[in-house]
């Protein structure tokens, strides 16, 4: 990508990116700067959901608030690169202490679509995207001061999500994880294996020193510490999942497998009811306290 190569080339600027991560929920949160005029975005926000209680706080959120702060940065973006499953997002609340628009693949009104009819939500719950301020679609550009960003739709994961080209930084939300774990998960409703190993070798077009940064990471076997960054060429030569030498068929058959064993991400029913209303939570009840919903198969 020419952008790419501008950056590498030393034409065009390199953004800054400070990684803030969640070990409760295993999320990587982003602030993405330019160092020539201090504008920057927030990418994949975390609010501290505690299940037991159902209690919500703002520790992981308000580190990030402190970081904009102290380095004098003003937010023009928070950015969502998919409706997460497994943490709640803190966009609303950064908004409203630091502004900025709320941004998100348009895909999401499939996301409302589908889970709205799982949570049997009313129709007060808008199933157009309008709980967000920008929709981006495929190859759409925003700018962070002089930086400019590409939006690139990357399904498979669920059927929304987006990746961002910033710079000579790539933002691969739940697309790939570092080359040593390997890829998402494509059993969610609306998931696709198949998409999701032509949205990832799209991805590998990339240039080799394309900075990658991840938005989890679980620790690899015999792995102690977390990571979290790496490069498009330690993606395309070593992901155990989708090396350049696996083939789509290969990856399908292991990816079907692989997800038959998988749990349920802990925070989903949670995370998917709030992050679908871009991190909104519900109305409340007519007693003033807000629920979230539980399905249930019921036999009858």
């Amino acid at each position: 990508m020419a952008q790419v190569d501008a950056v590498l080339a030393g034409t065009q600027a390199t953004p800054l990116v400070k990684a803030f991560f969640d070990e409760p929920t295993f999320t990587a949160t982003y602030v993405v700067s330019d160092p020539a005029t201090g504008k920057a975005a927030i990418i994949d926000s975390v609010l501290d959901f505690d299940q037991a209680s159902g209690c919500t706080s703002h520790a992981s959120a308000d580190a990030v608030i402190a970081y904009v702060q102290q380095e004098g940065l003003s937010i023009d973006w928070l950015l969502e690169t998919h409706a997460h499953a497994d943490h709640l997002s803190a966009a609303p609340y950064l908004q409203e202490k630091l502004g900025g628009k709320l941004a998100i693949g348009a895909e999401i009104i499939t996301v409302q679509n589908v889970f709205g009819k799982i949570f049997n939500e009313g129709t007060q719950f808008q199933r157009n995207g309008s709980q967000f301020d920008v929709l981006l679609n495929d190859g759409d550009t925003l700018r962070i001061g002089e930086l400019q960003l590409i939006a690139l739709h990357v399904p498979g994961h669920t059927p929304a999500d987006m990746a961002y080209v910033i710079g000579d930084a790539l933002f691969t939300g739940d697309t790939m994880f570092m080359p040593d774990y390997g890829s998402a998960r494509a059993d969610f409703p609306g998931g696709d294996a198949r998409a999701l190993y032509r949205s990832v070798r799209r991805l590998m077009e990339l240039p080799d020193a394309t900075r990658v940064f991840l938005c989890h990471d679980y620790k690899a076997p015999n792995r102690d510490h977390f990571v979290w960054e790496t490069t498009m060429l330690a993606e395309r030569t070593g992901n155990v999942h989708l090396h350049k030498d696996v083939s789509e068929d290969e990856f399908v058959a292991m990816r079907t497998q692989r997800d038959a064993t998988l749990d349920m991400p802990k925070l989903i029913l949670p995370a998917i009811q709030v992050n679908m209303r871009a991190g909104h939570l519900p109305e409340p009840e007519d007693n003033g306290e807000v629920y979230l919903k539980l399905p249930l198969n019921v036999l009858r």
